[in-house]
């Protein structure tokens, strides 16, 4: 694939004259005659492609669920007209989260690493938000009505390498020919953090978090990397100073306190990405053993202990701690879902089974579980019952590649060639590489007898040659 030239995509995205904080621009407004809402949306579902192509993304169901649930939530109090929102989440350590054009929210597994609690998580996110509500990277064109959409769109393209943490190879190509304008429109970013500072504040009170999460940890940064000559992406791209984090408290001050600062459902996906993120099961296992001596009420240290031990072989030692868990909350989708995969391990496929089953009952419609259940009927050679649960899936997140893989995999055990080559098609569609999916698509069609079929299959073809077509023009 085409590498693409990394220059930072905040850099276009914040940049626009400051508005007072309650002055939110319409979709009416002069920015819409320049990217209209649908360019936006369209040109970012084309830039979202080629991101995945590009960067390693973390496939867990549970996280995924968590961020997908949790920005939904903070949405609902947002000025984000536009719902139609996608995500990624990238499988690194990293300090990073981003918002571009057209719905696309990116977050890294390290930003759990960072945030202590639920609220300081949150408060990224509402930030992140406003930025979509705000419509920056619209509004910046308006600023800049000198550089047209194409130019833009490859500055939108280029976001890759730093979501991905390029490091110095990402920041030297900002020395080529778009550098300049580049870097005449840094001088709008900081007004631009400060409206979405203000705006993310006023929303995350109004989703029942407190504000004060937002300062304190933008504190906790300053403070942490105010020496570091590179430091996280995020910190380059949203740039802190002590004035930005004094008038962040003061806003937050004149807030309604009280609200949520943190839940256990957050503690435990940050265990789960803190034991990922480890050097080794063996360090993850010694640094949450550590946390339960100091407190041994810690459910989120003993659920990343237990997870570190499944993970290094010691099934007997992690049950002892999931049980435990269990007995206090036996109905606990995460506790239950760790002992289906401890027993999937140990291959005591009837426990986990049985386990399942009252599972899914609670749990109707829940991604992870039935993500799980998928995974426990492949263990048991059940591939028929797998490819239709991954079909019902797929309905739901048809923008899954990760989903759209293991589909491929499913119907190639089962003997649907047809479908496995349309399965690999999506797959290779979603993450930019579209030679592959055209492939994929005409060995489909070969293989198909059916004249309602092939219909179909000239006609998605007929799709993804133009998104195609429009990512073409973001590399010009």
């Amino acid at each position: 694939m085409k590498l693409l030239r990394p220059a930072l995509l905040v850099m276009a995205c914040l940049v626009t004259h400051p508005l007072p904080a309650n002055d939110l621009p319409s979709l009416g407004d002069a920015s819409s005659g320049i990217v209209s809402p649908e360019q936006e949306y369209l040109l970012g579902r084309a830039w979202l492609s080629l991101l995945r192509g590009q960067v390693e993304q973390l496939a867990d169901p549970l996280v995924k669920d968590y961020v997908e649930s949790s920005v939904y939530r903070l949405a609902e109090t947002s000025q984000v007209q536009d719902r139609r929102l996608e995500f990624v989440i990238l499988d690194s350590p990293q300090l990073n989260a981003f918002a571009a054009p057209g719905g696309i929210i990116g977050v890294n597994g390290g930003l759990f690493l960072h945030a202590q609690t639920e609220a300081e998580y949150a408060s990224v996110m509402a930030h992140e938000l406003a930025h979509l509500s705000q419509r920056h990277y619209a509004r910046g064109l308006e600023a800049q009505q000198r550089l047209q959409l194409p130019m833009m769109a490859a500055l939108l393209a280029g976001v890759v390498a730093a979501a991905a943490g390029a490091g110095d190879a990402g920041m030297a190509a900002i020395a080529s020919s778009q550098a300049a304008a580049i870097q005449a429109q840094r001088s709008f970013s900081r007004q631009n953090e400060q409206e979405a500072d203000r705006i993310g504040l006023a929303n995350l009170a109004r989703a029942g978090y407190d504000p004060r999460a937002m300062p304190s940890m933008f504190e906790r940064l300053m403070r942490q990397y105010r020496h570091d000559q590179r430091p996280p992406e995020f910190l380059l791209t949203h740039p802190l100073n002590e004035s930005r984090v004094a008038d962040t408290r003061n806003r937050a001050e004149q807030l309604p306190t009280g609200g949520t600062q943190d839940t256990l459902r957050y503690q435990l996906i940050r265990a789960r990405l803190q034991s990922q993120f480890e050097r080794s099961p063996g360090m993850s296992a010694k640094r949450f053993r550590a946390l339960l001596d100091e407190d041994d009420s810690r459910d989120a240290a003993r659920y990343g202990l237990a997870l570190a031990q499944l993970r290094s072989g010691q099934l007997n030692e992690a049950a002892e701690h999931l049980d435990r868990l269990l007995a206090s909350e036996p109905d606990h989708m995460i506790y239950n879902l760790a002992r289906i995969e401890l027993d999937i391990t140990a291959n005591r496929i009837a426990q986990a089974e049985q386990r399942m089953a009252r599972l899914s009952g609670l749990y109707p419609g829940s991604y992870p579980v039935q993500q799980s259940r998928v995974d426990l009927l492949i263990k048991r050679g059940q591939h028929e019952e797998a490819s239709q649960l991954l079909g019902q899936l797929v309905s739901r997140r048809s923008k899954d590649p990760h989903i759209w893989f293991q589909v491929a995999e499913i119907r190639g055990l089962t003997g649907d060639l047809v479908g496995l080559h349309q399965a690999r098609a999506e797959y290779f569609a979603l993450i930019g590489n579209y030679e592959q999916a055209f492939e994929q698509l005409d060995y489909a069609k070969r293989r198909s007898t059916n004249f309602q079929t092939g219909a179909r299959l000239d006609a998605r073809l007929g799709q993804l040659r133009e998104e195609k077509r429009m990512v073409d023009q973001m590399l010009r």
